[in-house]
């Protein structure tokens, strides 16, 4: 039997708009992080330098007439007021000479080595407070730093008041921006990613919802409507499927009442041409030429005929009105009967048709058994219609799968597997050229699904088309 093609999986939209949409959303709020951390840090750095350099200026100033003692009395000061900073807890003052060393600290007479940041030297060369941002040489730690240098009465330079403190809580505070803003980032995010579902889902909703409409328009449900309470582009996309729904509903009843009135119409004329056709044949003065004229006749007329009832169980089963007889039936004699009277007429052909018996015990039948040999017979009608020049026609019936299987295989050229799929649509004839309407396996199809089974057709091993039909046991 054959395999069901397998369905295509769902639209992964939702995932694709808000893999996009984050994407852009947190690129942009990473940016902007980075610029509002970078912001906050040049301004914090900046006014903690400008408080310093305030500081160092009025310390300096301060220190102005200290300068005038001689160079004892000055260290000696520098000492005194180092002792009594207030604000050790926080920042270190410092005083270095001229040489660079270390002379007093508001952390006490063994605070360290002296220090070696740039801007000491800067502030001596350049006789102005130079500020320092960066990492201190001795322990590594994160430091700000402004020297002011201090100048003697004759001009000399003779030392640097320092200010100096650590970065470390500035950095943790310019951290703890970073990270509310990285917080903000991340709840406009999930805001975004929220109110972008919602909207998709609701999107994919109404999507979902005209598709399975539209596929169920084209499975042959012509005429249903999508009901849908937007007037946006879903919407009108539906009003318009909706349109073309009534439209091939209108189109599809026209035609089936077209065909059925036909049907009807030449049914009349049939049944006398092929009644005519047999009382002359029972004529016995006919000269052979006429006999076989009236014998074609008879034969083209009940081909018509087989053709009109087909169509007229096609326009029963286009508007619902064909019905099954269901009773507990012998599938194995109804087949059999169809087999052994179809064998003669084939054989008039030169056509074999085998049957493979088999005394296998099989499952009773729900069915309405003349439906299901009528389903017989069109199948065996294809067999020799479209694979009679293989000349061999292979039957069976077994116990399959919880129910019945009957097989038909002809030995002819096979279908062409992009026609497979289309073969048991209503009016497909494909590149077969032998007559017919096209709708025979169509009809079998839904009379077959009528009785809860399935039809399916493939190409055989070995050449020809190998026909299944699976009907279920009674539960």
């Amino acid at each position: 039997m054959f395999g069901r093609s397998r369905e295509k999986r769902p639209s992964t939209l939702l995932g694709r708009y808000l893999a996009a949409t984050l994407i852009v959303v947190c690129s942009l709020g990473i940016a902007c992080v980075m610029a509002v951390t970078a912001a906050f840090a040049l301004s914090y750095y900046a006014g903690m330098e400008a408080d310093l350099r305030y500081r160092a200026k009025i310390t300096t100033e301060f220190f102005s007439d200290a300068l005038r003692l001689d160079y004892g009395g000055y260290y000696q000061s520098c000492i005194s007021y180092a002792q009594t900073f207030q604000e050790k807890d926080r920042l270190e003052l410092q005083f270095i000479n001229a040489n660079g060393q270390l002379v007093a600290s508001s952390y006490g007479p063994w605070a360290g080595n002296s220090p070696t940041t740039p801007e000491i030297q800067e502030a001596v060369r350049t006789r102005g407070i130079c500020p320092y941002l960066g990492r201190d040489p001795e322990t590594g730690e994160r430091i700000i730093a402004v020297s002011s240098p201090m100048i003697y009465s004759n001009g000399e330079v003779i030392g640097v008041l320092r200010y100096v403190t650590s970065t470390r809580r500035m950095d943790g505070q310019i951290a703890l921006v970073a990270a509310v803003s990285l917080l903000a980032l991340a709840i406009v995010a999930a805001a975004t990613a929220v109110s972008g579902s919602l909207y998709i889902r609701s999107v994919l909703y109404s999507l979902d919802q005209i598709t399975q409409k539209a596929n169920r328009i084209a499975g042959g449900s012509y005429g249903i409507q999508i009901q849908t309470k937007y007037n946006d582009e879903l919407g009108k996309l539906a009003e318009a499927i909706n349109d073309l729904s009534s439209a091939i509903s209108q189109n599809e009843k026209i035609q089936a009442d077209f065909i059925s009135s036909l049907s009807h119409e030449l049914r009349t004329p049939l049944t006398a041409i092929t009644g005519w056709s047999e009382t002359l044949l029972d004529e016995e003065s006919l000269d052979p030429e006429t006999e076989r004229g009236v014998r074609i006749i008879q034969k083209e007329a009940k081909r018509l005929t087989e053709m009109v009832v087909g169509l007229l169980d096609f326009t029963r089963l286009q508007d619902g009105r064909m019905t099954l007889n269901i009773e507990q039936a012998d599938i194995r004699g109804e087949f059999e009967d169809i087999v052994y009277m179809y064998r003669s007429r084939l054989t008039s052909e030169g056509i074999a048709l085998e049957y493979e018996e088999s005394d296998d015990p099989l499952p009773t039948i729900p069915c309405d058994p003349k439906r299901m040999r009528q389903v017989f017979l069109n199948i065996l009608d294809n067999a020799a219609k479209h694979g009679g020049e293989g000349k061999r026609i292979q039957a069976s019936i077994a116990a399959d799968q919880g129910g019945v299987a009957i097989r038909i295989r002809d030995f002819g050229p096979g279908i062409p597997e992009d026609e497979l799929p289309l073969v048991k649509m209503k009016f497909y004839k494909g590149s077969s050229k032998a007559r017919g309407t096209g709708i025979g396996l169509a009809v079998c199809e839904e009379i077959v699904q009528m009785h809860g089974g399935s039809l399916t057709l493939e190409n055989a091993q070995g050449g020809g088309t190998l026909v299944t039909v699976w009907l279920p046991a009674a539960q």
